[in-house]
């Protein structure tokens, strides 16, 4: 082509490369979407990490794949960082997700220090942080805040049920074996209050630390209480090795009972159902409740080779109801998708008619167990029998409790 045909040609060829590159722009914003990212802040190596760990990334997975990985035109992606149960890791974490991986929303963060410290990062950025793992009723009460969401379980409903049938069957001396942190005190001083509130009375108690692996001297000195209760307010790999040394010891066969104030269906079947038949115990969740909750745990454990702990499915709901709150939202934007989350009943195969407060707290149906008789289990993970459901309005804290200064009274 010559150069006069060039210039001739040169209205039409601008005219086609801007249309091009207008094509190609509008291409690349499509296409050039940031994801969406949610982050973990599990333990995945230590004490909790049955608990939450790889099974809560996994269900966080689920239930992304589950919603269709994409909302607002945005990919959907699950990231997720080991805590070490050190607070001051935990915290910077959050930080590093929010401020430099773009993390819109916090999920789990299993154990209690490691919670309060990330919540407070989240708090301050303005995210929503939704606790899964964590007790300690501190999350929905001096530490809440307006996008803070405390999910499965507290301090306060594990007490209420669980302290509440002893002292009510006639166990009415306590002596707490306590993890010397915020879950484990704020449990001993829930659990206290409904024990002394309903008539009974507490010994003593002694503190031990967090991932201990010799309760030999704590033991012993609850037995010298003469409590007719050791309750255990501690969780994971603690709860488990205070129940096998206690049995080691002796200590039911010599008729004190223990009570764990917070175990899973992961921390039974690691005891096993001759040292752990008989225990009373509250959960949020079991796998086999019904069929929802069968039909999430067979797809759970094709994965994980275990069945869901409360916390888990925690997860799986919690990031669902949010996916949801986001789309129906049309925005990421905090403020609006909470408001969403909290004006949303929730009602899947974790909650049925599950709601999330002013204080942040996400109140639903409670239930107390037995452990079975290894006579009567059909199997691995056939672990509990049900005594009761105790209605959200009576395990939780009620509003009119709460010191949060969000709760309208």
């Amino acid at each position: 082509m010559s150069v006069r045909e060039v210039l001739l040609h040169r209205p039409i060829l601008c005219g086609a490369l801007a249309a091009w590159l207008a094509l190609g722009a509008t291409a690349a914003t499509a296409q050039g979407q940031p994801p969406l990212r949610i982050g973990g802040i599990l333990d995945m190596s230590s004490l909790y990490a049955d608990i939450t760990g790889a099974g809560s990334e996994t269900a966080a997975k689920m239930a992304v794949e589950d919603f269709g990985g994409e909302v607002l035109g945005r990919k959907i992606e699950v990231l997720a960082a080991d805590h070490l149960n050190k607070a001051d890791l935990a915290a910077n974490i959050a930080r590093d997700m929010i401020d430099n991986q773009g993390v819109e929303m916090i999920y789990d963060v299993a154990a209690s220090a490691t919670a309060l410290a990330a919540g407070e990062i989240a708090k301050a950025r303005g995210k929503i942080v939704i606790f899964n793992g964590p007790g300690s009723i501190r999350l929905s009460n001096e530490a809440c805040g307006p996008y803070t969401v405390h999910y499965v379980f507290d301090t306060y409903a594990q007490a209420n049920v669980t302290g509440l049938a002893a002292v009510r069957s006639g166990l009415d001396s306590w002596f707490f074996l306590t993890a010397d942190y915020a879950f484990g005190q704020d449990l001993e001083k829930d659990t206290t209050n409904v024990v002394v509130k309903n008539g009974g009375k507490v010994l003593g108690s002694v503190r031990h630390p967090l991932n201990t692996s010799d309760f030999s001297s704590f033991l012993l000195q609850a037995q010298a209480s003469k409590a007719r209760v050791i309750g255990l307010a501690n969780a994971g790999g603690d709860t488990i090795n205070a129940i096998k040394q206690a049995a080691e010891f002796g200590i039911t066969k010599g008729g004190q009972k223990l009570s764990p104030l917070l175990a899973f269906v992961t921390d039974i079947d690691s005891i096993g159902l001759e040292t752990a038949q008989g225990l009373l115990l509250a959960e949020a969740f079991y796998w086999d409740m019904n069929d929802d909750t069968r039909a999430f745990s067979k797809r759970f454990m094709e994965r994980i080779k275990r069945v869901p702990t409360s916390a888990q499915a925690g997860v799986y709901s919690s990031v669902t109801h949010y996916l949801k709150a986001v789309k129906a939202a049309g925005t990421t934007d905090a403020a609006s998708v909470m408001k969403v989350m909290k004006e949303t009943p929730i009602d899947d195969m974790f909650a049925k008619n599950g709601r999330i407060r002013e204080d942040g707290r996400m109140v639903h149906d409670m239930y107390l167990f037995e452990v079975k008789k290894q006579s009567e289990s059909k199997g691995r993970w056939d672990d509990y029998k049900l005594l009761a459901t105790v209605p959200g309005n009576e395990a939780f804290q009620s509003l009119e409790q709460s010191r949060c200064p969000l709760a309208k009274k």
